[in-house]
């Protein structure tokens, strides 16, 4: 086995120390896909899964019921945490909100993030739907800009933008 799948493989295994999933057979599962995605940085499922059952396997874990995000990254929290407290003096928490949009013909499904205006035709310029998911995240730093891990993560949609501005004025006048 190559040295660094043997090196990613320990880095998994010390970053989902602190996960926990019902049935094993999930925990094995995330390993497993986390060791693939390691080794391919930056492609997608099917490519880093190299075939069709993998794939497949990847896709199931990430719909199943018993599987979120906080389940996921609980052990990546855990880790962070613990080389946090072993760091002296300050620490910094950068903290972003991140838009990731998507191109649907029914937006509903995922979710608002916001309208815009379209080209102009007639005189008139039309509105569109842009759908997706915000996710704001909060990374520990040392001053030096030595990543430590996420401290916390959040995802959400805007289902609809209707009376923010009377919501605007009655919490916070």
């Amino acid at each position: 086995m190559d040295r660094s799948v043997l090196a990613d493989a320990s880095w998994i295994e010390q970053e989902l120390a602190g996960s926990t999933f019902r049935d094993e057979r999930l925990g094995r599962r995330l390993r497993k896909l986390l060791l693939q995605m390691a080794n391919a940085v930056g492609e997608p499922i099917p490519l880093a899964c190299q075939d069709w059952a993998n794939t497949k396997a990847a896709y199931r874990f990430l719909s199943n019921t018993a599987v979120d995000e906080a389940r996921i990254l609980a052990g990546h929290f855990q880790a962070a945490r613990i080389r946090a407290a072993a760091v002296d003096g300050p620490l910094l928490v950068l903290q972003d909100t991140t838009e990731f949009s998507y191109k649907r013909a029914h937006p509903e499904q995922i979710g608002t993030l916001t309208t815009i205006p379209g080209r102009k035709t007639d005189g008139r310029r039309p509105m569109h739907t842009l759908c997706g998911l915000l996710m704001h995240s909060s990374l520990v730093v040392t001053p030096e800009g030595l990543p430590l891990g996420l401290a916390a993560i959040r995802f959400w949609t805007r289902s609809k933008f209707r009376g923010v501005t009377a919501l605007k004025r009655r919490i916070n006048p």
